[in-house]
């Protein structure tokens, strides 16, 4: 009894024992769940200095400081959004419809310029003729002054026969004589029958068509803008066509000449179709009621039949409106013989009807007038006189004579 005692003293013991054993292993096991990793350690703090310490109430506070202050304007608003500038737009001014000088009596005006470069032909004759023996030397001169000045041959030999006749049968020569004695003959030469008028005013129908020609240099699309200020000058109203579409900035150009004295201007695409611009350009004169169209053509060199064959088209489609009422050929008067060639090639090809003459301020070969007249059996009806918005002039045959001849 007393062994089976101890035996069961054991068995007890070791339970107990086994209890502790397994309460102590859950203890770990529970702790070990519940344990979290430590936070890492906070960054370094930085050196910051702190601000001073507001004084307060009883502290001797600083001398307040006069500091600039911003305006309620200045200061953004928090959490709203950001104030908005209205900023004024731009005051464009718009240019003014400019009023050109009348074109009567514009050549008078103009006379003083003319004459300071074409008076050397008029004082040269007067000079030879003034001689107190006119031989064949002398004749021989007046001859070659009328030649340098680009009169031409035919009517050189015409004037000098004249001028030896006349001299022979009046005998004495005082000066007073001799240069009416040569204004006669002038302006005999020069012509002063010819209607010289621009053709804007067709009976019967608006507008009246103008086509200018001419190559590139002469200044054909400056006097095309400068027309329009004679037009407009004289009361009519007028649309520009751009049709030298050839030229890069022809249109521009023409366009501002337009618009400086109210002018609306046709265009098209650069290197379009010539003849298209110039259709557009008459069917938009008619649709405005407008007085006078005037068209501008292209200008490369006369010796590109292209060329010759787009102004031949371009003066058909025109056509299908109505006639054209002018052609007016620009011719520069520097080039002497060689506006000549010019002009018998343009004539061929679309019926040149007066003659403008530009830069006939800048030389001395007023003669030209005389010879392209001769060539062309048609007038010179404008000529330039300057670089000026209003230097283009209707031809005067005594107002040019007598600047060629001066006072």
């Amino acid at each position: 009894m007393a062994d089976t005692g101890r035996v069961m003293e054991t068995v007890i013991l070791a339970v107990v024992i086994a209890v502790v054993v397994l309460g102590a292993l859950g203890g770990l096991i529970v702790g070990s769940r519940r344990r979290k990793p430590l936070p890492p350690p906070p960054p370094k703090t930085p050196d910051i200095t702190a601000p001073p310490a507001e004084p307060h109430v009883g502290d001797e506070a600083e001398t307040p400081r006069d500091e600039p202050r911003r305006t309620i304007e200045e200061v953004d608003l928090p959490g709203g959004p950001a104030p908005v500038v209205v900023e004024e737009p731009p005051v464009v001014e718009v240019p003014g419809i400019e009023v050109p000088e009348p074109t009567a009596g514009r050549l008078v005006r103009l006379r003083t310029r003319l004459s300071r470069s074409q008076n050397a032909l008029g004082k040269g004759l007067l000079t030879l003729l003034s001689r107190e023996h006119l031989d064949e030397d002398t004749w021989e001169e007046i001859e070659d002054t009328l030649l340098t000045a680009d009169v031409g041959v035919q009517p050189t030999q015409e004037l000098v026969e004249r001028l030896r006749e006349r001299v022979r049968v009046l005998g004495t020569r005082t000066p007073e004589e001799l240069r009416g004695l040569l204004r006669e003959e002038l302006l005999t030469l020069v012509g002063t029958d010819a209607d010289r008028t621009v053709k804007t005013e067709p009976e019967g129908r608006k507008p009246g068509i103008v086509m200018v020609v001419g190559v590139n240099g002469t200044g054909k699309t400056t006097t095309t803008g400068k027309l329009a200020r004679v037009l407009v000058a004289d009361g009519r109203t007028v649309v520009l066509g751009a049709a030298d579409t050839f030229r890069a900035a022809a249109a521009d150009q023409l366009q501002t000449w337009g618009e400086r004295v109210g002018a609306y201007t046709v265009r098209g695409p650069e290197a379009g179709d010539p003849a298209s611009v110039a259709f557009d350009a008459v069917k938009e004169g008619k649709e405005m009621g407008v007085d006078v169209v005037l068209i501008d053509t292209a200008g490369r060199l006369h010796t590109k039949t292209g060329l010759m064959d787009e102004l031949g088209k371009v003066k058909r489609v025109v056509e299908k409106h109505a006639p054209l009422d002018e052609v007016l050929l620009v011719l520069d008067a520097t080039t002497g013989q060689n506006g000549l060639v010019q002009a018998r090639v343009f004539a061929e090809v679309v019926d040149i009807t007066g003659i403008v003459l530009t830069k006939l301020d800048g030389t001395a070969k007023g003669g030209i007038v005389v010879a392209v007249q001769r060539e062309l059996g048609v007038p010179v009806k404008l000529i330039g006189l300057g670089e000026g918005a209003d230097d283009l002039a209707p031809f005067e045959p005594e107002a040019f004579v007598d600047a060629l001849i001066g006072d």
